[in-house]
């Protein structure tokens, strides 16, 4: 019986990567009408660069794109690129279709519902709290509650915990095969692949299900628990 879904946040409820490629494509323009002498390619090529070096959460990619094109930190160019950017941001963060039904169907069921991310604290929040999650969601957990990232059993056990349900009574719903879903797995959680978030293009995931729309879990609920 499912008494408790559990859902990666970045590319499984909003889709991450589509926001953060509009904010950069915004954020680089800005910038170079602040004064920055660069082209937009080769921003893009550093951006990326410093993104691959210091994860795709890092907080200061700005920061260092000016370090490494002035020597300097140009406060005047960097408000410009943050304020482009987080404008841009707030346009794009919305949710995958079907997101809000489902969540509220999920309630309506009785079922408990969590947030594991690997997201700093901060922005997993900020994230939540815009889209207006962060009052349906029974527990959250990221990275600064374990110190550790999934596949790591320790982030999974913490929202068990909080959620107050054994492994087999949790589904976890994510778009990473190798975090998500093998980290779930390994403590003996129920497993949802979504294929429609996968960045990836994965071809073997392992999960107990796979969703094409969010929209399926109510019938892995319903089948799960004889509904």
């Amino acid at each position: 019986m499912i008494k408790a879904i559990v859902f990666d946040l970045d590319n499984t409820l909003v889709d991450f990567m589509k926001m953060k490629r509009r904010s950069i494509e915004e954020a680089i323009p800005a910038m170079i009408d602040a004064g920055l002498k660069i082209t937009h390619e080769e921003a893009n090529r550093i951006i990326d660069e410093i993104y691959k070096e210091q994860g795709i959460e890092y907080q200061k990619v700005f920061d260092v794109l000016l370090q490494r094109v002035l020597n300097e930190v140009d406060y005047k160019i960097l408000s410009a690129g943050i304020v482009a950017y987080r404008r841009a941001r707030e346009a794009a963060l919305i949710p995958y279709p079907h997101v809000y039904s489902t969540l509220n169907q999920l309630l309506k069921l009785g079922i408990k519902m969590g947030i594991l991310s690997d997201a700093p604290a901060k922005e997993a929040w900020l994230r939540l709290a815009f889209l207006n999650f962060h009052h349906i969601f029974d527990a959250v957990v990221t990275f600064e509650d374990t110190k550790e990232r999934k596949p790591s059993p320790a982030p999974f056990i913490k929202m068990l915990d909080k959620l107050k349900v054994k492994p087999e009574e949790g589904l976890m719903v994510g778009d990473w095969a190798e975090r998500d879903i093998e980290g779930a797995k390994k403590i003996g959680m129920k497993t949802a692949f979504a294929r429609y978030g996968d960045t990836f293009d994965t071809k073997h995931h392992y999960a107990d299900y796979e969703l094409s729309d969010i929209s399926e879990l109510i019938d892995i609920v319903t089948k799960e628990n004889k509904l």
